[in-house]
């Protein structure tokens, strides 16, 4: 009895210190024991508290058996490391929670050295290491894979298997890795259209750019709140003195010095203080209203005085144009009667050789026509150059023809005074020009703002030498065929093509403009008299001056000059058209006009700087047509070259003159 009292003695006493040696020699075996106590204390309490919002990364383990004790628990931010847990227990779904959670537990039957929860935090970091920059890019409140603890609220326990986990886990990855690689895919052709817009922009963004920063600076000068911070005034003033010197005349972005990026930057941060200090944005919108009206009525009054300097230039003669025809008139009386004799007049009534009618008091504009249609000519023996000039020029004009003879061409000079039978009682316009009215008409300055047209009131058109076209059988009795110049063109090919050309019976050749808007009838003639609007199409095409090939025996057969003639008394009170030449030429070959093709005659060189270039190179002659004429400043800069190639600026009256390219 009493042995079997102390083996059952010996049996209680093992069963209850067994325990107690074996967990005291567990715990000599850890390396971070106060770690791991908190730790299971946490835990405890964690479970013990929390009846739902499980962490379900991590396996789950009864409340009363622990397998191993948890490692480490630590936060990117150290200051938060105590509340980590109580962090987790309380957030919220879809919070953000930035905390990583390693483990040190080894089960029984794993590989030394492998770690469940390691490996599945491992694989979240570098799954998520692919998609940081797709996730970095999105909006709205879900957590981002690297640094949060996804909740499950529909589950009540804590998953019981750590491998159950660790699966779960890796195939969640595979689906994130998998996602945010097809994002990435799908974001490279939106990136590579990005980089092509880019490629794209402007060579004038950054211009714009500066110019709209003037204008916002502008805009927060003039407004109250900003008025009343003398520093906010002074520094933007200085950044608007900065940005006007950096913009200058620059219209694209090269022509930006290299400090223009740091101005702009500078000018953007003051005006960033403009917006702190001026946030009433219906005080800016009532300004920026008040600008854009002012500047549209700015706008207006400088177009209207821009066409009337624009108008006053094309009727002035540069001082070295008018220097040029006084040094040549000195000169050529100083030569002997056989000096002032041209060669070869024999051949100025020859009908078999080609003949070119210029009317004109420009001799340097003259000699450009000359020149350029000589150089280009493949005889320049057969072909001859009449020029009628005005009494003033006509001395000037023999002596540069005698100084500067173009090759083995004819050149023939007259005086239009010489023309006695061009007299008022025979032309009804030479009569008409002479009169007060239109002396008036012209001259009175106090009356041209009522004119919407001051191209009309132009003093050319009170030359009889700009109507001399109209007299062509006249003034070239002997002649079959001329082609009329007018001094504003320039020739770039052999022009002897036009001589061959069949006109069908009608009297002019000219190109046709019907591609210009402002080249129909209606724009020249005043179709609401009756007698226009009976007799003509208002959307007739019409056709261009410059370049013409006239039949004079077609001419005089059907008598022309007759019916110009008719139609200039009719129009004595220019109530069927303005003053000019066009409008009686529409009329007068009205369906007498034979239309040559585009190429022979480029127009609008002395207007429009939109000219396709390609048509330019094509065209046989280009035409300088407008105000901005190639010699005088005004011109059109890219187009100027053209003319200036057939003049030798070497020559000594240019020199003299101060005549410069």
């Amino acid at each position: 009895m009493v042995v079997t009292r102390n083996i059952v003695l010996l049996l209680l006493s093992i069963t209850f210190v067994a325990p107690i040696v074996l967990f005291t020699d567990r715990l000599g075996t850890f390396k971070y024991p106060f770690a791991e106590q908190e730790f299971i204390e946490a835990v405890t309490a964690f479970v013990s508290a929390a009846d739902s919002g499980h962490l379900n990364l991590l396996p789950q383990e009864s409340s009363t058996v622990f397998k191993e004790p948890i490692g480490l628990v630590y936060t990117e931010d150290t200051s938060n490391t105590e509340n980590l847990l109580h962090g987790l227990h309380f957030a919220k779904p879809g919070e953000h929670v930035s905390a990583r959670v390693l483990s040190a537990t080894n089960d029984e039957g794993q590989t030394k050295g492998e770690n469940p929860i390691k490996l599945v935090t491992d694989g979240i970091n570098q799954g998520n290491q692919n998609s940081y920059m797709v996730k970095a890019d999105t909006t709205g409140d879900s957590v981002n894979g690297e640094d949060a603890i996804d909740v499950d609220d529909n589950d009540g326990k804590l998953a019981k298997s750590s491998d159950l986990v660790s699966e779960t886990t890796d195939t969640k990855q595979e689906q994130e890795h998998i996602k945010s690689s097809s994002q990435v895919t799908q974001k490279e052709p939106i990136l590579s259209e990005a980089d092509k817009h880019n490629d794209q922009t402007p060579p004038d963004a950054r211009v714009q750019q500066l110019k709209d920063q003037l204008i916002q600076a502008r805009v927060y000068l003039s407004l109250q709140a900003v008025r009343s911070n003398p520093h906010l005034t002074r520094e933007l003033r200085l950044r608007v003195k900065e940005v006007s010197r950096t913009l200058g005349d620059a219209s694209k972005d090269s022509d930006l010095p290299r400090n223009a990026n740091e101005r702009m930057k500078a000018m953007e941060q003051t005006l960033m203080k403009g917006r702190q200090i001026q946030n009433d944005c219906a005080a800016a919108v009532k300004k920026l209203r008040a600008m854009l009206h002012s500047t549209e009525e700015q706008l207006h009054v400088h177009k209207k005085q821009t066409l009337f300097l624009t108008q006053l230039t094309a009727k002035t003669l540069p001082k070295g144009l008018h220097c040029l025809p006084l040094r040549l008139t000195t000169e050529y009386y100083s030569l002997n009667t056989s000096q002032q004799q041209f060669r070869n007049q024999q051949k100025l009534e020859d009908p078999r050789l080609y003949h070119y009618a210029i009317f004109s008091d420009n001799i340097l504009a003259t000699a450009v026509v000359v020149n350029s249609t000589v150089a280009h000519a493949k005889d320049t023996s057969k072909h001859v150059f009449h020029i009628v000039t005005d009494r003033l020029n006509y001395a000037a004009m023999r002596m540069w023809f005698l100084v500067n003879p173009p090759q083995k061409a004819t050149i023939q000079v007259q005086n239009i005074e010489d023309f006695t039978w061009l007299n008022s009682s025979y032309s009804p316009v030479l009569k008409q020009l002479g009169s007060p009215s239109m002396i008036d008409f012209y001259f009175k300055t106090h009356r041209a703002s009522s004119d919407s047209n001051l191209k009309f009131r132009n003093p050319k058109y009170l030359s009889i030498l700009n109507h001399l076209r109209f007299y062509l059988p006249e003034i070239f009795p002997k002649l079959n065929k001329v082609l009329f110049l007018d001094d504003d063109i320039v020739v770039q090919k052999d022009l002897t093509g036009l001589w061959s050309i069949d006109l069908k019976g009608n009297v002019n050749g000219a190109v046709e403009t019907c591609g210009e808007r402002f080249h129909r009838f209606d724009r020249y003639l005043n179709f609401s008299n009756p007698l226009i609007a009976k007799n003509f199409d208002p959307r007739a095409c019409g056709w261009a001056y410059g370049m013409n090939v006239f039949d004079l025996v077609q001419w005089k057969r059907q008598n022309i000059t007759d019916v110009y003639h008719k139609w200039q008394k009719m129009n004595h009170d220019r109530q069927l058209w303005k003053l000019g030449t066009l409008p009686p030429g529409l009329i007068t070959f009205w369906k007498r006009t034979f239309q040559l093709h585009r190429s022979w005659h480029v127009l609008g060189l002395g207007y429009n700087p939109n000219i396709n270039q390609k048509e330019i190179e094509r065209a046989a002659v280009i035409h300088y047509n407008g105000n901005m004429k190639p010699w005088l400043e005004i011109s059109i800069p890219k187009f100027r070259g053209y003319w200036t190639k057939y003049v030798d600026y070497n020559l000594v009256y240019l020199r003299e003159c101060n005549i410069n390219p």
